[in-house]
């Protein structure tokens, strides 16, 4: 049974004007679909309410066999999600930086700053999916707790000052 490890996805953002006296304006992931629409990046679908909703353009969801573990990790939470970053640039638009479904990446992705970061519900086609390449994929490791070697005591001993010997000379 073969198993793909990638698919494109769409990916959907908002963008609202920030309130405060600094101004500006916000963009956040909202949503990810099962495929990518074939509409050109950043095709505005809505807008009420000063709230603008964007399809963003197209994403490679990627799945890799040494971090099954982590997406059992997503599973086991109370929803799963996909983690999608965003950085928006100054010319009105902006690019994906990545889509994943491994949670402690889309942690990592939280380190840049100026980049929205936001888990998304994951649909259930992709669910699906992952849970399949799980079932192929995944390897149950035992921890292994590695021993430490005993510490030398004498190692840590007083040592004579320079040009003195052992025997106090």
């Amino acid at each position: 049974m073969s198993v793909l490890d990638r698919i494109d996805v769409g990916v959907l953002v908002t963008r609202r004007p920030a309130t405060g006296e600094w101004g500006g304006e916000i963009w956040k992931p909202e949503a990810v679909l099962v495929e990518a629409p074939p509409l050109p990046p950043f095709t505005r679908l809505r807008a009420a309410d000063g709230v603008e909703l964007f399809y963003a353009g197209a994403a490679e969801l990627r799945l890799f066999p040494g971090e099954t573990s982590h997406y059992r990790d997503n599973f086991t939470s109370e929803r799963p999600n996909l983690w999608v970053a965003f950085r928006p640039d100054q010319d009105g638009g902006g690019e994906i930086v990545g889509v994943t479904a491994d949670p402690y990446e889309g942690e990592a992705y939280a380190d840049t700053i100026g980049d929205a970061v936001e888990p998304v519900p994951m649909p259930p086609a992709i669910q699906e999916w992952i849970e399949a390449f799980f079932a192929a994929h995944h390897v149950e490791r035992t921890f292994f707790k590695r021993r430490r070697d005993r510490a030398d005591p004498e190692a840590f001993g007083r040592r004579p000052p320079p040009g003195k010997g052992r025997g106090g000379s």
